[in-house]
């Protein structure tokens, strides 16, 4: 087994390691923490536990310490901690201001870098794309090892949280496990790129807009499609949630051979979030009534004023203070990302990508999926019957949630229970890559 890392330049391997070992000399490796954390208040993050022989252990920090800031740059909020988090690297000095008994303290300590994936009888190439805006974003690729031959290839686009697409020891994700099937099992060259401020790539996951991202993925695309070792007739793109309702656009502009396309969506973001909030509503126990009042007087002037009228949440509460009991974003963010992020996403056209398709697509709903909605995938098989498409497949999987798993109700996976994860959800998606770049 080789890890590689290539350079922006080229496809030309660089580096040669042996093991999966930390890079904790790479200052392009982000670093790990060694600990968890809670949140703190009024600011800041207290730490429930500290690995053994750990950095901050070493620094002689404790259980029910709270750490203030990271060199100087006090931690505020979820959002910010994630951004904070992401942004550190290996083999580099950070001062840490701790609260201990009212007490403040600084340390100054370095954090061991995150190790890297490793797949038995394939390749992987740690590299770098900059995007168009100037970010250097992380990009990973699992190939196999024997590349005599050209290669099919997956470009996969993940969701719209700020979470890395990157699998690290521990980590429980049935997106990823799913992936690592994927990666294992197609014999194909698999290219993934973390969005900004995720992983190893500048930047700020909360301060990045749509069109910023956007780019990224096309970056990364051009970046792949110029390989050398690909079969350019047979790339495909798999997208999941966010990534699935953007696997249309790039394979329309890029003239890719297939899309598979996982808990997509159909109509605009404003469409969408009013649908999702009657759901969330009802699951919250409220009568239909009530629901239907919320939505007319509180949800719909909210959205209208963020999406429409591109304001933040705190603009549209100053103008209607009356719906601040109802708001339970932040007032510059809706589920991490910048109010910015959702203005430009409005003004998409995603239905207009699904009517343009041509290439064929593998398209999938699980029917306790709470966050997208079925009538969006019912829309997207009548759009694509309508404009004759000659190659689609709709598949809505009993008891799948939006997140890999398994349930006995929708409500279940609202509730945050634990699901059941079952082969065939990443079997469907190996049979159909294989299916579409045979």
């Amino acid at each position: 087994m080789k890890l590689n890392t290539y350079n922006l330049f080229g496809l030309i391997t660089m580096m040669a390691l042996a093991s999966c070992q930390a890079l904790a000399d790479d200052p392009d490796r982000r670093a790990r923490w060694q600990a968890s954390f809670k949140a703190a208040e009024p600011i800041g993050r207290e730490i429930t536990s500290i690995d053994d022989h750990s950095a901050l252990q070493q620094a002689g920090l404790k259980t029910g310490d709270i750490l203030i800031a990271v060199n100087n740059e006090v931690i505020r909020d979820a959002n910010h901690w994630s951004d904070l988090t992401y942004s550190l690297r290996a083999a580099t000095d950070y001062t840490l201001t701790v609260k201990r008994n009212n007490r403040q303290l600084d340390v100054i300590t370095r954090l061991p870098g995150a190790p890297l994936e490793q797949y038995q009888g394939l390749n992987v190439e740690y590299g770098f794309i900059t995007s168009d805006y100037g970010i250097r974003q992380r990009t990973i690729v699992t190939l196999p090892e024997d590349t005599s031959d050209k290669l099919a290839a997956i470009y996969v686009v993940g969701g719209l949280s700020c979470s890395s697409i990157e699998y690290l020891p521990g980590r429980k994700s049935n997106f990823i496990r799913a992936l690592q099937d994927v990666i294992r099992q197609t014999n194909m060259m698999v290219f993934r790129v973390e969005k900004p401020g995720v992983g190893d790539s500048d930047g700020r996951c909360s301060e990045t807009d749509f069109n910023t991202e956007l780019n990224g993925y096309e970056v990364a695309l051009q970046r792949l499609l110029q390989d050398p070792r690909i079969d350019r007739n047979k790339v495909i793109v798999l997208g999941s949630s966010m990534g699935s309702a953007l696997a249309p656009y790039l394979a329309n502009k890029y003239r890719l051979n297939g899309v598979i396309s996982d808990g997509s969506f159909y109509r605009s973001w404003f469409e969408h979030m009013l649908e999702i909030e009657r759901r969330i509503q009802t699951m919250n126990g409220h009568s239909q009534a009530e629901v239907n009042q919320r939505i007319n007087q509180a949800y719909i002037p909210l959205y209208y004023g963020m999406l429409i009228e591109k304001k933040s949440y705190r603009q549209v509460i100053n103008e209607h203070p009356l719906l601040a009991s109802y708001n339970y974003h932040d007032d510059a963010h809706m589920y991490g990302r910048p109010v910015a992020f959702y203005h430009q996403m409005q003004d998409f056209n995603f239905a207009g990508e699904w009517s343009s398709l041509t290439a064929p697509a593998r398209i999938r709903w699980g029917t306790y999926d709470w966050i997208m909605s079925e009538y969006d995938i019912d829309m997207i098989a009548d759009t694509l019957a309508a404009a004759g498409h000659p190659d689609y497949e709709v598949v809505k999987v009993p008891h799948l949630d939006h997140w890999y798993s398994l349930h006995q109700s929708a409500l279940d996976s609202y509730q945050g229970k634990p699901g059941r994860w079952d082969d065939s959800i990443s079997q469907q998606l190996v049979s159909w890559a294989k299916t579409l770049n045979n």
